[in-house]
């Protein structure tokens, strides 16, 4: 992640993250697709502006995709975002541009086509025949791209980006409470999002041999006014639900402030999982799957008329 800026833009806030959207369709006959595609460093995967009821993998796990030359980058990790690939990401497949039609060859997930619709000057819209679904991409440059924006408002995939994470400090100050117990963290990517595992064994486990204890539910929530604030709440049934507030220190650590008890725990991040072309885990830990990044508001139908099929 990179240095977490003291002032952010406004603007861009408003443009790259809205909920409301209007199609207005560009017609401009002296743009090709490949100019098209390359007029924008990197394109956001607005996931809650998807309509239809279909997937395309490689969009759901990705937060940006790029078309340089041929191959497709993806940021499809919150840990390294605006770092890895230069800004860019991994590269993921290939594709082809003909015709206002999108071809991609994922390395892993296969072949998937699109028409593209140009809907304004920094939109477009990939169109998914076979499964009646559009995604839309807001278009920006790496100098541009508020990368601590996307990193904050997405902190839960974060917390699934490693194994574990082990407690590496116990404040002095604080009232004893059962947390101080609790030596490892789990935040488990797929299924609802938002299963925890906690476990008690000794420092310096391998995250593959920590014995997990406990599994619960948990949430992260935002501070009004406070972007760089997060709550975390994990429910324990045997001793009430635990809040925190929750602060990144680096790409690898967090702290976790206790207000019932006033102890400030930090943890760090145990054996990093890269999403790499499959969106799989490395390792596989047992209990992950797939991590597909949901939209936060219900399905709508398609109303883009499937033309080529």
């Amino acid at each position: 992640m990179k240095a977490v800026k003291l002032l952010l833009s406004v603007s861009l806030l408003t443009t790259l993250f809205t909920s409301c959207y209007t199609e207005v369709v560009v017609d401009d006959p002296g743009i090709s697709i490949h100019q098209l595609l390359a007029s924008h460093e990197l394109w956001y995967v607005d996931i809650n502006k998807t309509v239809g009821y279909g997937e395309t993998p490689f969009l759901q796990k990705a937060f940006t995709i790029s078309f340089r030359n041929g191959i497709v980058y993806a940021n499809n990790n919150i840990v390294g975002l605006g770092d890895t690939g230069n800004g860019f990401g991994i590269d993921v497949g290939e594709y082809e541009a003909y015709d206002m039609i999108l071809d991609v060859y994922h390395d892993i997930d296969g072949f998937e086509t699109f028409d593209v619709y140009q809907i304004d000057s920094n939109t477009i819209e990939l169109y998914n025949p076979y499964n009646d679904t559009s995604y839309f991409l807001e278009g920006y440059q790496r100098s541009n791209f508020d990368y601590d924006f996307v990193f904050y408002d997405n902190i839960h995939y974060f917390l699934q980006e490693y194994e574990a994470w082990e407690k590496t400090y116990t404040s002095d100050f604080g009232a004893i409470n059962e947390f101080d117990n609790e030596n490892y963290l789990q935040f488990l990517a797929g299924g609802n999002d938002s299963t925890f595992r906690s476990s008690q064994d000794d420092f310096g486990m391998n995250p593959a041999n920590i014995i997990w204890d406990y599994t619960g539910v948990y949430g992260v929530g935002d501070v009004t006014g406070n972007m760089y604030l997060k709550t975390l709440t994990l429910d324990y049934d045997y001793f009430d639900n635990e809040y925190f507030e929750l602060s990144v220190i680096n790409d690898g650590k967090i702290g976790l402030f206790h207000p019932a008890s006033e102890t400030l725990y930090e943890f760090e991040g145990r054996g990093y999982i890269q999403y790499l072309k499959t969106g799989n885990t490395k390792g596989n830990i047992s209990g992950t799957t797939d991590k597909m990044r949901k939209q936060r508001k219900d399905k709508v139908p398609n109303p883009r008329e499937n033309k080529r099929i």
